[in-house]
């Protein structure tokens, strides 16, 4: 279907999520399983350690060299042969959906084993786990083959040790630098307590780039969750592979984010750099935990199939337009004065204004705000269709903001909305061991009026719109829209999700299928009562910006 489309990044903001309140903590410290006590007594801890010891700043005195993305990616196989594809697509970028764990992660493998230059590397989250482990020592492959590579962490994600990183950082061709490090190196709680308004706000972006030739722009972060091999809980999520022009692009995002002052060297953060055998003996241990473990993918097997898709070319890569939306992080102390959200809750909600049909959105944490309710009433009402699948109570990670979900539940429904949660016994892991897992959400994607697809880190709650920075794709293409749609359909159905109704006395019912015989709830289904208690108690708590 052709029409005259409107850019939907560059129209004015349609409405905030929410607007910005004083911050009260961070969702990683609401009480979200370890209880009042315990947060209570880490606020005690943090308080005398404070009055002891003297608070503690962020070093600003440091050697911060400059580096940018690969001037010209043809230098490299992978730029030559993405050139040649690009010039049968004149105007446009190849993208590809990675909708399951073990594609995402081979196509990250592979991008750190084909890389000849350079490998930049931006993550919210980067867990000490198998597949944290593994990741790492393909990038120290990469860096001993001459790779410059370049890591961006956020600091609240950061699951190493400094002196861990800081041996990797040793490498002459690593540079790893901590977004908005915490000052406190040995408990974070005190930042917390003391400088909230800076370490509230987070980097929440996931990409990675290869020879400035090919990235992966998505919401999975380093660790086992997110790629089906923890054989406990396993997240639902996806990426966007891209080749093309639209690599440059991220790349100065990427470029943007590691030269601003928010970007700080790992080394200024360590007492001491690490002697020359605490490196060895680093690199040793990471290579020998690698060897020792049990991954549930043969990667080398995986790569070898890759790489044939790769060669097809009419395979792996939809060709369309499309364009990196972003946060800058300087908006955070924009955000003090004003009550504006972020670019991409602003560029949604304008693109929202254009849909015409139908909206269909993947988020994990579903906290719309009063403002975003009245605007889906409004496109209900002129005829546009909205589904939602999110966590359920069970599946949510986060008590807090299935807490801020369920505020709105009831006016979402009245207002038209089809409103879907997530089993946390569903089937939508693939994964390749004998049992089950728990199932959770992790998605962030939106899909509009069958044409266009936004697939990025950006959720539609209030942190992802006010406090923490995000990057997505958003890509016209029907081709990528009916894939997604294809993804969005199977979470959706009765024996993956709680189809959530709203009764005639006003209260809400969970309908779901169980070897196709159908079956309803009328509270959140396999919760607590502890669980259930928890979440009104939060709900009732003055922290909605926070959720």
């Amino acid at each position: 279907m052709q029409h005259n489309r409107i850019d939907p990044f560059q129209a004015p903001l349609l409405a905030p999520v929410l607007p910005r309140r004083e911050s009260l903590m961070t969702k990683t410290f609401v009480w979200s399983g370890g209880g009042w006590r315990r947060a209570l007594t880490v606020a005690c801890a943090a308080l005398l350690a404070c009055i002891a010891s003297g608070c503690a700043g962020v070093p600003t005195d440091y050697d911060k060299p400059q580096s940018s993305a690969l001037a010209d990616p043809r230098s490299t196989q992978a730029g030559i042969y993405v050139e040649k594809l690009a010039a049968e697509h004149p105007g446009q970028s190849g993208f590809a959906i990675l909708r399951y764990g073990r594609n995402a992660f081979n196509m990250r493998i592979m991008m750190a084993d084909l890389a000849e230059k350079t490998l930049d590397v931006q993550v919210y989250i980067w867990e000490v786990d198998k597949t944290g482990l593994i990741f790492a020592e393909r990038v120290l492959r990469a860096a001993d083959r001459g790779v410059r590579v370049r890591l961006l962490v956020d600091d609240l994600g950061l699951q190493a040790t400094d002196e861990g990183v800081a041996a990797l950082d040793a490498h002459p061709n690593i540079e790893v630098r901590i977004f908005n490090p915490f000052a406190h190196r040995g408990s974070k709680a005190l930042d917390f307590l003391f400088d909230l308004d800076r370490v509230n706000n987070r980097m929440h972006n996931k990409t990675m780039i290869m020879d400035n030739a090919m990235a992966v722009v998505g919401g999975r972060n380093m660790g086992d969750h997110y790629f089906g091999v923890n054989t406990d809980t396993n997240f639902r999520d996806l990426d966007i592979g891209a080749i093309g022009p639209i690599v440059r692009d991220i790349s100065g995002v990427f470029d943007y984010f590691w030269q601003g002052d928010w970007a700080v060297p790992i080394a200024a953060l360590v007492d001491a750099p690490p002697s020359v055998d605490d490196v060895r003996a680093e690199y040793a241990d990471l290579r020998a935990q690698v060897e020792a473990s049990d991954y549930p993918y043969d990667i080398e097997r995986d790569q070898e199939g890759l790489l044939a898709e790769l060669a097809d070319t009419t395979g792996l890569y939809t060709w369309a337009q499309g364009q990196i939306v972003w946060d800058d992080p300087a908006r955070i102390e924009e955000l003090e004065q004003t009550a504006n959200a972020g670019r991409i809750a602003s560029s949604f909600f304008n693109k929202a204004q254009t849909v015409e049909h139908s909206l269909d959105i993947e988020s994990a944490y579903f906290v719309p705000g009063r403002p975003a309710v009245a605007a889906t009433r409004e496109m209900v009402e002129r005829g546009v269709s909205i589904r939602v699948l999110t966590n359920s109570l069970v599946s949510n990670d986060v008590l807090a903001a299935h807490a801020g979900h369920a505020m709105y539940r009831k006016e979402m429904l009245e207002s038209g909305v089809e409103l879907y949660e997530l089993r946390p016994d569903s089937r939508v892991i693939k994964k390749t061991w004998v049992g089950r897992s728990r199932a959770g959400l992790h998605t962030k994607a939106m899909v509009f009026d069958e044409e266009a697809v936004f697939i990025g880190s950006y959720n539609l709650d209030p942190r992802s719109a006010d406090l923490n920075t995000e990057a997505g794709l958003y890509v016209e293409s029907e081709a990528l829209a009916a894939q997604l749609l294809e993804y969005m359909a199977v979470g959706r159905l009765p024996e993956n999700a709680y189809r959530v109704v709203l009764e005639g006395d006003g209260d809400l019912a969970w309908i779901t299928s169980d070897d196709g015989v159908e079956v309803r709830y009328d509270r959140d289904p396999h919760s607590t009562w502890s669980e259930r208690f928890m979440t009104w108690f939060i709900g009732i708590l003055p922290i909605r910006s926070q959720l």
